[in-house]
């Protein structure tokens, strides 16, 4: 088995695990260049259910441009939303391919990355922060098989103002925020909390 294929499947397995209870798929990012740099690359669909009541998609693949790099230890992104839509998709996509571009496009916690549109209809949020995965707590985060770790990272959709606060006071200070509000994270109509 290759190490890409055990990847996936370590990832598969994690996934029907956490998200028992939940129907589960497995499709290919949006039609791009995504194969060019990520060969195999899919997204985990995870359906509402009793853990989450909205969509949580997983990219798988991800994990395979820093492995060799760092013994087999690499990150996967998630994004969790209120309805199913190809947006999601793309938003995901889009992130694996930058991701998978020169090492200084690589995504880590406190990044922030544009989307280059709004992140879904007419939302106001057209950048992710990359975070913890902070709804589905700590057992999520972290993916392991024999070979390596895969660490899931949110990719949390939010407005121009949301990282004016992020740049200039930092993540703590947002993230303090975002908690003070109670932001429905998964509403991409949701208000800015600035």
């Amino acid at each position: 088995m290759t190490d890409l294929v055990q990847a996936h499947e370590a990832l598969r397995g994690h996934l029907k695990t956490f998200f028992d209870g939940h129907d589960m798929d497995c499709v290919g990012g949006v039609p791009g260049p995504i194969e060019s740099v990520i060969p195999g690359f899919r997204i985990f669909r995870v359906g509402p259910g009793p853990r989450f009541s909205g969509w949580v998609y997983v990219s798988s693949g991800c994990w395979s441009v820093t492995a060799g790099e760092h013994d087999g230890h690499g990150l996967e992104l998630v994004l969790m939303a209120d309805e199913d839509a190809w947006q999601h998709l793309e938003t995901i996509t889009m992130n694996a391919y930058y991701h998978a571009g020169p090492p200084h496009h690589r995504l880590d916690h406190g990044h922030v990355v544009p989307i280059g549109r709004p992140w879904f209809k007419d939302s106001a949020c057209d950048r992710c922060l990359i975070s913890l995965p902070y709804p589905l707590g700590p057992d999520f985060e972290v993916c392991s098989w024999d070979q390596g770790h895969a660490r899931i990272l949110w990719l949390l959709p939010i407005t121009p103002a949301e990282r004016d606060v992020w740049r200039d006071q930092g993540m703590e200070a947002l993230e303090t925020l975002f908690d003070q509000a109670g932001i429905d994270f998964a509403n991409p109509g949701r208000p800015s909390v600035i």
